[in-house]
């Protein structure tokens, strides 16, 4: 049976990643120390060579996905764009921390949304469309590898949610420019919704 390999790549540093600001759905590209560093790492490291690659439509991932693969043909994906932290887009944590709603969010659940952004729950659903559609599109196509160019908080709910064995989603946080390698068949995939991982890139 066919076996559909994906790489699950975090993006590179952007200027909120630096001051530590929380940056999900703010379209930043990526900085100058970011950039310096995947070209680092693409000194040091092999980088999987896959047949396609799939990105999230922002553009800090958009230009990581075409500084890492530069020969090959890119699609965006709109669910795999960050979580909408809402009214705490472009804040520290340390600006927030007195904040009442704010303290509620971080006590976690699935339907606790930041002000004005999304849920858990509907973050792990477009997770779930996301690579379902991904699948979808290389079966259709005859692909077996693929890079995901996303988001640190996106790869740590597609592993965390999807991925085999079950570890909590903290052991899946990427640094820039890394994250895993995850494999499924069409069967593993469609009826039980789950991807094995292989291990980190």
């Amino acid at each position: 049976m066919k076996t559909y390999h994906l790489y699950l790549i975090r993006h590179g540093q952007t200027r909120g990643n630096e001051e530590g600001l929380y940056i999900g759905s703010t379209d930043l590209p990526l900085s100058e120390k970011g950039r310096a560093e995947l070209e680092r790492l693409m000194t040091e490291r092999d980088y999987p060579k896959p047949e396609i690659v799939y990105t999230s439509p922002l553009e800090r991932c958009v230009q990581t996905a075409d500084l890492l693969f530069p020969e090959r043909e890119l699609v965006e994906v709109e669910d795999l764009r960050e979580m909408d932290f809402g009214a705490f887009e472009g804040c520290k944590a340390v600006e927030l921390a007195e904040l009442e709603s704010y303290k509620k969010w971080l006590k976690g659940g699935l339907d606790n949304a930041p002000p004005n952004g999304e849920t858990l729950r509907e973050v792990v659903t477009r997770c779930y469309s996301s690579i379902h559609s991904i699948l979808l599109h290389m079966m259709q196509n005859d692909y077996s590898q693929a890079a995901v160019v996303t988001h640190s908080g996106i790869i740590m709910n597609i592993c965390s949610c999807f991925g085999l064995p079950k570890r909590p989603a903290l052991e899946y946080a990427a640094e820039p420019g890394t994250g895993f390698e995850v494999m499924t068949t069409a069967r593993l995939w469609q009826q039980g919704g789950a991807l094995e991982i292989v291990g980190a890139i």
